[in-house]
């Protein structure tokens, strides 16, 4: 008979893995991390170097009803703590994007949220009637505050007026979630989550790039060439941090946060703000692999603070 003493160690036992799942509206994502539109491609592009399905979902670079070429270069200009971008949305269009991209998508396990945008009104409500078919779409980022572009973009995204009527126009052409993108330079964000939810959106992203500016003071010129660009990574988190504040004092809508996400601790603090899913964006360039090594962290937090599910973290900012 074995004595106590010589009877082998028990096994350590493992704390069970937190539920990292969440909702926007009847979005399901395996965990709440996405990546931001315009910084990874169409998929293709990341496939070689980021295990797709571990994402939570895919968003996709803008879409509008035709192609569109974007803006002349230079497009980028690298900034001290950031990246200033003046792209103009190019892609190939509602049609292109069926034909070249969605079967490439269909391959995989994993939401697909396509960013739209348009030139006109009009434009949002025709992107929408030709993309609705495709069951690889899972849901809607409607881009309402691009600082890149001359027509559209932002003009809708600092009117309330102009912002409900397009989120309408969205909202009786589907059924599938739609996500306002929302603009960061307006007086009061809280007006605005507070118009997308009395509009039917499901959820709002929070935020776009900054409109900002670059001057080579050799040659007294912009550095880019459409002049302005939008202002991204890590500069902006904690305007990014205060607008998801701001915004989930003002609705019930699910956040999805994102402005200058590197690390997970940056993805933890959207998410104590009231954001329920996050975007890595900029920092897709310099080190594909963020969004996974975000998701591996956050789980990480959740299992060291004693968290069951990510919920728990959400909104819980004492102040």
């Amino acid at each position: 008979m074995e004595t106590p003493s010589s009877l082998p160690p028990a096994p350590c036992s493992q704390p069970p893995k937190p539920n990292m799942a969440a909702s926007i509206g009847s979005l399901k994502m395996r965990n709440p991390v996405t990546v931001a539109s315009g910084t990874f491609g169409y998929g293709p592009e990341y496939a070689d170097l980021v295990d797709l399905n571990r994402l939570g979902a895919i968003t996709v670079k803008g879409i509008c009803p035709d192609e569109n070429i974007g803006n002349p270069t230079p497009r980028t200009f690298e900034t001290r703590g950031g990246m200033l971008n003046a792209i103009g949305l190019p892609g190939p269009g509602a049609k292109g994007f069926i034909e070249k991209y969605v079967p490439f998508l269909k391959q995989y396990d994993v939401p697909v949220i396509v960013n739209i945008w348009g030139k006109g009104m009009e434009d949002y409500g025709k992107v929408v009637e030709m993309l609705d078919g495709e069951e690889t779409v899972s849901a809607y980022e409607i881009n309402l505050s691009c600082p890149n572009v001359k027509e559209g973009g932002s003009a809708f995204g600092t009117d309330t007026d102009s912002f409900s009527r397009v989120i309408e126009l969205v909202r009786g052409k589907t059924q599938k979630p739609i996500i306002p993108k929302l603009a960061p330079n307006v007086p009061d964000i809280g007006k605005f989550a507070k118009a997308a939810e009395d509009c039917g959106a499901d959820a709002i992203s929070i935020m776009n790039s900054y409109p900002a500016m670059a001057i080579n003071i050799d040659t007294l010129e912009p550095e880019l060439a459409n002049r302005t660009g939008g202002l991204s990574g890590p500069a902006i988190k904690p305007i990014a941090i205060k607008l998801v504040w701001d915004a989930a004092k003002a609705t019930t809508l699910p956040i999805i946060g994102m402005g200058g996400i590197y690390e997970p601790e940056d993805a933890i603090e959207f998410m104590v703000a009231g954001a329920t899913a996050v975007a890595v964006g900029t920092a897709n360039f310099t080190d594909p692999s963020t969004a996974q090594r975000v998701i591996a962290g956050i789980e990480n937090y959740l299992v060291e603070k004693g968290h069951s599910s990510i919920a728990d973290i959400v909104g819980t900012i004492k102040a």
